[in-house]
């Protein structure tokens, strides 16, 4: 066990989580933590939990530790020291910025993602060596040597895996009346099977090897370059996996998400070492509720409850922000990275980006990045709007925005987390969540809800204003269930209308300015499509629902236009021009695709006895959508 990394992830009594990390160390009779431990102030009584990443995770009450601080709410310790030998490799270093700037492959993420074929400290010395010969000028060919003697080809950690729960024609598919619709979603569902990934035991053996984290269940992938799981396309995974039936699936990766909160302290943004610095929009809790309502698991939700609690206090302690306005002050949260250093995936990206700002920029800037990166938007003009140049990437200002997903989203699992304790019977623990939700609303409706537009928007703590641009994300509240107006739903309607979103006939864009980054317009992206089209159905009102169906429809019919061309489903659609492959961003846009497949399977279950294939009707022109919204609503009209 020498030489092998720990991290304890502590709650104390106040309900506040603190983190250790060290090395295990062999000594004496037996293996001994190497931890710098810091304690807590003197006469306060406090049991702590340490979780202790052996394998599987032990865990260990211990009673008040003298003599030590609490850290404060946003001190948090590195987050790679967590995987701290194969970080010197995967997430920063000498070795890394040579092998990234010299571009040998087309994608950063490839490099990131290889199993070292020996212990990372004589891969570092052989390292050192290399470039010492060389005074730190290696040549590419002598690069791509040394390579090709310490580094496995992408891919060697992971296994395909074939879901036990897999079974034929899931009752879903019943509710299908197009009998091409259902073909379809027979064969999304059969893409589970392709998209099953096991991790290999060795990674548990020989963690300092890989930039893969460990996971003890299987788990379904996006698909494409994305090989290992991530957290928010998770949720919509999830949701098509449920449908599909398969609930021992969904319960593995849950597991894995609340072991790597157990941890971490956190869900990083993807199973990666090199995603450690940053969490994603945090919907762990939802994926519990989601499991629950369909299996009822009572014992797996007490079981974890405290671990859910753990990671919505990460959020608490590490992005919170104030705001006031009117006088009163408000909490909120926001998305913001402490870490500089460009992100090991996208390496020479972000470092050839910072050469075009002041040395003095750069950490700023790639910490920003790493923003965007962690609220999924990466990249979008959500957080260029306002920069020196709206246009540059450069502009990106992520944490200076409070946005208005994250807040609905962590809203809802505190609706939630009210809504589990009251099932355990902690009416206590109930009532705190309550009020954290009304606070929450209470907030939300003073700093990011605007009367006249009739909708939210992300608040610019710069400005001291909100983004009145369009995005899909203004409408989150709806989806969550976070707003106390009864008309909302009403105000929202104009609002589409208003925007002319309900004229693209493809899909929902992701916004309405042409950025060239992937989460802007053309593009459209399914988990946007479901924050809408969920939002709007969910209401009373019969016009909302309609106009949902309608969008539901669009996008149905590019999904399976595309897949009808192609054989496959992708990870974003640009709706520009007919319906086609996305673009744009980073890399070339990916087949899979885990998000997408869930969506069209939440679709089909809700509206398969009205969708069409699109074969026989033809799409309505966009300014006929509004009088075909009208005439399906005239017989509710009408005196009976």
């Amino acid at each position: 066990m020498k030489g092998r990394a720990l991290t304890l992830a502590v709650r104390d009594s106040r309900d506040r989580s603190l983190h250790f990390s060290g090395g295990i160390q062999a000594g004496g009779g037996g293996e001994e933590a190497g931890v710098p431990m810091r304690s807590f102030p003197r006469g306060r009584k406090t049991m702590v939990r340490l979780h202790f990443f052996l394998s599987p995770p032990h865990h260990f009450n211990l009673p008040f530790l003298p003599d030590a601080e609490v850290p404060g709410p946003r001190q948090q310790p590195h987050a790679s020291e967590a995987g701290m030998v194969p970080c010197q490799i995967y997430c920063h270093g000498e070795l890394l910025h040579h092998v990234q700037m010299a571009k040998l492959y087309q994608d950063d993420k490839q490099f990131v993602d290889m199993p070292l074929s020996s212990a990372p400290d004589q891969v570092l010395q052989r390292f050192g060596e290399l470039a010492a010969a060389y005074n730190h000028s290696i040549p590419q060919q002598q690069l791509q040597a040394f390579i090709q003697e310490h580094f496995q080809s992408v891919g060697q950690e992971l296994q395909s895996w074939t879901p036990e729960d897999w079974k034929d024609s899931p009752r879903f598919l019943q509710k299908i009346s197009d009998p091409k619709l259902r073909a379809w979603g027979e064969q999304l569902h059969q893409l589970w099977k392709k998209l099953g990934k096991k991790v290999k035991p060795e990674v548990l053996s020989h963690p300092e090897q890989f930039s893969l984290i460990y996971s003890a269940h299987p788990f379904i992938v996006p698909g494409g370059r994305f090989v290992e799981f991530y957290y928010w396309d998770s949720y919509w995974v999830m949701e098509g996996l449920l449908l599909s039936e398969m609930p021992g699936t969904v319960k593995g990766m849950l597991q894995n998400f609340l072991d790597l909160v157990r941890i971490y302290g956190h869900v990083p943004n993807g199973a990666r070492v090199y995603y450690l610095q940053r969490s994603q929009p945090p919907l762990l809790t939802l994926m519990m509720d989601r499991y629950l309502t369909h299996t009822n698991d009572t014992a797996f939700l007490r079981d974890n409850i405290g671990t859910l609690a753990l990671e919505l206090d990460f959020w608490t302690e590490n992005r919170t922000i104030s705001v006031s306005s009117g006088g009163k002050s408000y909490v909120l949260n926001h998305y913001a990275v402490p870490y500089g250093g460009p992100r090991p995936e996208s390496y020479s990206k972000d470092a050839e980006l910072a050469d075009t700002l002041p040395e003095g920029d750069r950490e700023a800037l790639w910490a920003e990045l790493k923003a965007g990166a962690e609220s999924g938007w990466d990249f979008s003009s959500r957080w260029l709007v306002g920069g020196p140049d709206p246009t540059l990437l450069s502009s990106i200002r992520t944490s200076k925005f409070v946005p208005v997903d994250l807040n609905a989203f962590l809203c809802q699992a505190e609706e939630l987390m009210s809504n589990f304790y009251s099932r355990l019977g902690n009416d206590i623990q109930a009532a705190k969540y309550r009020d954290l939700r009304q606070q929450r609303i209470a907030a939300m409706r003073a700093i990011l809800w605007d009367e006249e537009k009739g909708a939210w928007f992300d608040y610019d703590l710069e400005k001291g204003k909100k983004n009145l641009e369009f995005y899909p994300s203004n409408l989150t509240p709806l989806w969550s269930g976070c707003f106390s107006d009864l008309d909302a739903v009403d105000k929202a309607l104009k609002y589409l209308e208003d925007s002319q979103i309900l004229t693209y006939q493809y899909g929902i864009p992701t916004s309405l300015q042409n950025t060239g980054q992937q989460w802007d317009f053309p593009n459209a992206w399914a988990p946007l499509q479901d924050l809408v089209i969920r939002g709007l159905a969910k209401s009373p009102s019969p016009r909302a629902q309609e106009v949902a169906f309608q969008l539901a429809q669009n996008w149905i019919r590019t999904n399976f236009e595309v897949y009808s061309q192609k054989s496959a489903m992708f990870e974003k659609y640009d709706i520009s021009n007919g319906g086609q492959p996305g673009g744009g961003g980073e890399y070339e846009v990916q087949e899979g695709f885990g998000w997408t497949n869930g969506v069209v399977l939440m679709l089909l279950d809700r509206y398969g006895d009205r969708l069409s294939s699109g074969t026989q009707t033809a799409f309505l022109e966009p300014h006929c959508l509004s009088a075909a919204l009208l005439l399906s609503l005239l017989p509710s009209l009408l005196p009976q």
